[in-house]
């Protein structure tokens, strides 16, 4: 198993147990895809993908088209996704994707965060490059073979295929997700859920007690509602 692979079962982050902040999250995902590409999935594909998220999280469908509605009102401010950089106590790396109508508050909360637990809001660019920047599929397992769709998916970009409780999971680089969403769906194979990670080239392992310092910070920061993923090179593989 590759990086991916180790990734995954690391990241097994307590916020997404919160379905209210799962649904949040998902509610600003519909809002940007609809201003970016209108109401219609099938023209759409982005918000056909943020559509079969909702599904896999089991977001009520009601909510789902209340989100559109409310998303094609020219009067419903848009959300910019901006990315925070910086560094946790004891030099982790942690990145942050924030999803906000309002970048002087999202900023102002993400700098207070980490100067109050010891740590330093970076400069663009000073940790992203530490990170790979991937897309991911989940579809069904059954009835098909991961070494057979590795194999038939490495020219659309995928580089790595593992199986799971929940399905099977293709990861490929960032640039690459139209590529395989358009092929998974001319080969009518499901897709359960889709989405974008940044997975750390190198991992840290810390002390129980410095670890404790450097989750704080990142479930404090996870708590905001303007975040939407946090990611960091803290080692938690036991």
């Amino acid at each position: 198993m590759g990086r991916a692979f180790e990734f995954r079962k690391a990241r097994k982050i307590k916020r997404w147990s919160a379905m209210a902040k799962t649904f949040t999250r998902i509610g600003k995902d519909i809002v940007m895809a609809v201003k970016e590409g209108g109401p219609d999935p099938d023209n759409n594909s982005r918000l056909r993908a943020v559509m079969q998220n909702a599904k896999a999280a089991n977001m009520p469908k009601d909510n789902v088209e209340r989100a559109i509605k409310k998303a094609s009102d020219k009067n419903t401010e848009n959300y910019k996704e901006i990315l925070y950089e910086g560094y946790a106590p004891h030099g982790i790396a942690v990145l942050v994707e924030t999803a906000t109508d309002n970048n002087n508050r999202t900023v102002a909360n993400i700098r207070s965060y980490f100067n109050k637990s010891n740590g330093a809001l970076g400069t663009s660019g000073s940790v992203e490059f530490m990170f790979d920047h991937s897309c991911n599929f989940r579809i069904p397992a059954e009835g098909l073979d991961p070494e057979e769709i590795e194999l038939e998916f490495i020219d659309h970009g995928v580089e790595e295929v593992f199986v799971d409780e929940d399905g099977m999971l293709l990861y490929a680089p960032f640039e690459s997700f139209g590529n395989i969403q358009k092929e998974l769906e001319n080969r009518s194979i499901e897709i359960l859920s889709s989405g974008f990670e940044r997975i750390p080239q190198v991992t840290k392992k810390l002390a129980a007690e410095a670890q404790e310092e450097v989750e704080k910070l990142l479930e404090k920061i996870e708590q905001d509602d303007d975040v939407q993923n946090v990611y960091h090179t803290l080692d938690l593989n036991a």
